[in-house]
């Protein structure tokens, strides 16, 4: 590596460093500020503080490491801007791409780094999170009000190989609506499908209203081979009503290769939205990481661009919040045409890159 690569890499690791520890602290004041009368009107332990807030850190570096990666390497190259290094560099034939590449390697590792965390520790830490949080650190009176709240597009995985989508659950009546069970058999492939309107808890077992049951053969699930419809029915479903409270799914508790497991199981349920919002989730998880570095691209030209030393740290700030805010903004948007079946899945997690990309390469050309 050359001098100057070693020299730009350590000014913005050392940057970036410093920003996710201003990050994690800023985080950490405002939630117990924000929390501090319920901290101690219910006597949590420090041990339980110190754990809790230890669970976030691996949410709040994944979360903030694109702000924190375009801070530092904003920072850096305006110090060496300021300090007529950037015009040393250029006038020895240095090209934008060389005078650059530390920064977007940087970026690139922050990349994978944040996959890899996203794989390996943040599911983890979202269960160890609100474990605790469930158990410390909400009244008595809001879990029981919680658990009468009703659940919507409720899926899960259940016994007997069954997977299961309900449009809602009602804990108060036990009352489940828009049923759809998928039963497998040792081979995984399809055998049954059960479809109801409504289903009731008996006190025993479930009685689903308006029922068709449908049998395949061999996971043949064009063509029944045979199709049952009831008034009413009683089900052989060993799930009981507390079962069903329990079966909340939660994406950020699972990982890419969960979440396609779970995907590929339910893929022939028929519930096409669910398992459109699924797919949308699960390209997101893939293409969030890398929106490190291509916020980072995308600050590099202003960052070089930036040419009165007044004032220039506030200047560099404003375009780091203004580019994070930006591609947030159409990531959001863009995820939510995709689970409005406006866009493809894939394309809704990959249009915010893709786009912020092209326009870095646009101001890239035009500039340098």
């Amino acid at each position: 590596m050359r001098i100057i690569d070693r020299y730009i890499t350590k000014s913005i690791v050392t940057i970036f460093l410093s920003c996710v520890v201003i990050f994690c602290f800023l985080y950490i004041l405002i939630d117990t500020t924000s929390t501090l009368d319920e901290i101690l009107d219910r006597k949590i332990p420090i041990n339980i503080l110190i754990q809790y807030y230890c669970s976030f850190f691996p949410i709040i570096l994944v979360q903030t490491s694109s702000i924190a990666c375009l801070i530092a390497v904003l920072l850096t190259f305006g110090q060496l801007h300021n300090n007529n290094e950037i015009v040393v560099l250029r006038s020895s034939g240095l090209n934008f791409w060389q005078i650059t590449k530390p920064a977007l390697i940087f970026g690139l590792v922050v990349s994978v780094m944040v996959f890899w965390m996203n794989e390996k520790y943040v599911p983890k830490s979202n269960q160890i999170k609100e474990k605790i949080r469930e158990e410390n650190m909400i009244l008595k009176v809001d879990r029981t009000r919680k658990q009468k709240e009703q659940i919507r597009h409720l899926t899960f995985y259940g016994l007997n190989n069954r997977l299961y989508f309900i449009d809602s659950f009602d804990p108060q009546t036990f009352e489940l609506k828009g049923i759809t069970v998928i039963g497998h058999g040792a081979d995984q492939n399809i055998n049954q499908k059960i479809v109801a309107l409504k289903g009731v808890w008996t006190g025993l077992t479930w009685k689903f209203i308006q029922c068709h049951i449908s049998t395949f053969d061999a996971g043949n699930i064009k063509q029944p081979i045979k199709v049952k419809v009831y008034n009413e029915k009683l089900m052989d479903i060993k799930e009981t009503p507390e079962d069903f409270l329990k079966q909340r799914l939660d994406v950020n508790s699972m990982n890419i290769r969960q979440l396609n497991d779970y995907i590929q199981r339910f893929s022939k349920s028929g519930a096409v939205k669910a398992i459109n919002n699924l797919k949308v989730d699960f390209h997101q998880k893939i293409a969030y990481p890398f929106g490190n570095f291509v916020i980072v691209l995308l600050g590099l030209p202003f960052a070089l661009m930036v040419r009165s030393r007044k004032g220039s740290t506030f200047s560099t700030l404003g375009i780091a919040v203004g580019i994070g805010f930006l591609y947030y903004v159409v990531n959001a948007v863009a995820l939510a045409f995709g689970k409005g079946h406006l866009i493809p899945p894939l394309l809704s997690a990959w249009l915010a890159p893709i786009l912020f990309t092209g326009m870095a390469l646009i101001l890239i050309e035009s500039n340098y």
